[in-house]
């Protein structure tokens, strides 16, 4: 067995950070992801918006997920965002049935991305939101962060989380342009940059 020395540092080479792309644009997109609402649904809302980086460019390979409850505000325990075929492996959609409450969304290249869910319903003393998670060139670590819909001003209001950020609450709730569409941009870093949530 020989033995490598590693006081030498010609011998040791610093091992680059890793980011989580470019690579998860081959395997974690899937055909219709951001259709998450059952087809035909009453409840249906449209979100959408831009991923943005420090300068306000937008992403064009940035990952989208996203996490809601029902309007009734319990949280789906069914299986079947990615349904797949077993005889082939193929991806077979989802079966416009059931709501997982979840979805994926690759951002196009001009860096948009859309989802279609259904409203979330109130969970415990807070506001109504959608939780979210961002996956992005250039990111360590994937970010956290929530949506929540207008329309009930007391909820927001009260909403612990909204409460603690103060001013930057405003990166956090989503604008109305219509009935049942929703604006959410996010901003990575510099003015403006979305409040990002910190799990332990």
């Amino acid at each position: 067995m020989t033995k490598t020395d590693t006081s030498s540092p010609e011998q040791v080479l610093p091992t680059p950070s890793h980011t989580v792309g470019p690579f998860y644009g081959y395997a974690l997109p899937f055909r219709g992801g951001e259709e998450i609402a059952p087809l035909g649904h009453p409840d249906t809302v449209t979100v959408h918006g831009y991923v943005l980086d420090g300068a306000g460019e937008p992403l064009p390979d940035a990952l989208v997920e996203l996490w809601g409850p029902r309007p009734d505000g319990t949280v789906p325990q069914v299986d079947g965002s990615i349904r797949r075929d077993p005889a082939t492996g193929g991806y077979l959609g989802r079966n416009g049935v059931e709501f997982t409450g979840w979805g994926r969304i690759q951002t196009d290249a001009d860096g948009h991305w859309y989802a279609r869910t259904l409203r979330p319903g109130t969970r415990g003393r807070g506001a109504p939101y959608l939780s979210v998670c961002v996956f992005a060139r250039g990111l360590l670590v994937h970010l956290f962060t929530r949506i929540y819909l207008p329309g009930d001003e007391a909820a927001l209001a009260a909403d612990p989380l909204l409460t603690r950020v103060g001013e930057r609450r405003d990166t956090l709730i989503a604008v109305e342009e219509g009935p049942a569409a929703y604006r959410f941009d996010i901003r990575l870093q510099g003015e403006g940059e979305t409040v990002f949530l910190e799990y332990q």
